[in-house]
């Protein structure tokens, strides 16, 4: 199958999970995954966030699904049990389209590290 087909058809699997899940009929974006995803590796179930904290979900996750790829590297967990990354090499110039199958890429390996997916 090719890279591409293979990709789209694992995303759409991913999308369908989630928004069945966690939207109530409703198809998620990808930035919404995105979030969930940062709630997940957070493991702050259940709670109210601001939206500072939104953004910092987000920066969690996109941390998270990039650390496969060399991006960045956990460093800490802080005492409110926050992650922390560092930057370990600098994303390349990207343009839009390349960052959203950069992303969906990762979000893929994400659910299939998690076997949610296959």
């Amino acid at each position: 199958m090719a890279r591409d087909t293979q990709l789209k058809e694992r995303w759409e699997t991913v999308v369908n999970l989630l928004s069945e899940r966690f939207a109530e009929g409703d198809t998620l974006d990808l930035d919404s995954i995105i979030y969930l995803i940062g709630i997940q590796e957070l493991g702050q179930l259940g709670t109210t966030f601001k939206k500072d904290d939104k953004v910092n979900l987000m920066h969690i996750a996109i941390c998270r699904l990039l650390e496969p790829f060399g991006y960045y590297q956990f460093d800490f967990e802080d005492p409110d049990g926050w992650p922390h990354y560092k930057i370990i090499e600098p994303l390349p110039p990207l343009k839009a389209g390349e960052q959203q199958i950069l992303m969906k890429e990762a979000i893929v390996q994400y659910f299939m590290e998690k076997e949610l997916i296959s």
